[in-house]
């Protein structure tokens, strides 16, 4: 009997934990028209860092860790987020007179309550910066595999709203200049 539950618990330690990857960025249609208005005063995008260095994964109840598509940290990828969109809006540029870097102050989200909370600040090499904030909310569910998996599907869209309050800041202009 003993040597049954030893296994139990062994085979449930093994199976019952899951990896969530985020989906892989796409970009909005609506940061990009107002990107597009940019196009003639091209913006570069320098480093991303975040105020817990390397963050990569966020762990989800004890079901498993919500993670970016490549392992890469979150600020890389809301950093590569930015450029895919201003790529898309022809008005990015390596060569750019101003260049943006960010930092991600905080990201976490509650599987529970079905909401990704995240705060970005974007500095400009002109000086300038701007602090944002998320709070995209998601449909959850009280059992933890869909929830953990709703809550890796909400990522993505929560990053797109994140970006589109980034460009659609009445500082934002200040941020390019």
């Amino acid at each position: 009997m003993g040597r049954l539950l030893v296994l139990l618990m062994i085979a449930m330690t093994i199976g019952g934990c899951s990896t969530y990857a985020i989906d892989r960025y796409a970009i909005s249609a609506d940061s990009v028209i107002v990107l597009r208005s940019y196009k003639d005063q091209k913006i570069n995008v320098g480093e991303f860092t975040s105020t817990i260095p390397g963050l990569n994964h966020i762990d989800c109840r004890a079901v498993g860790p919500i993670k970016t598509p490549d392992g890469e940290p979150f600020s890389d990828f809301i950093r590569d987020a930015l450029i895919d969109e201003l790529q898309i809006a022809e008005a990015y540029s390596m060569d750019a007179p101003v260049t943006l870097t960010g930092n991600l102050d905080h990201i976490d989200f509650s599987s529970a309550e079905g909401v990704w909370d995240i705060q970005l600040t974007v500095t400009s090499t002109n000086g300038q910066d701007l602090s944002i904030s998320e709070n995209y909310k998601y449909t959850t569910s009280w059992y933890g595999e869909t929830a953990c998996n709703q809550t890796a599907q909400a990522m993505m869209p929560a990053i797109q709203n994140l970006i589109q309050s980034l460009v659609t800041n009445s500082k934002f202009p200040d941020l390019i200049k």
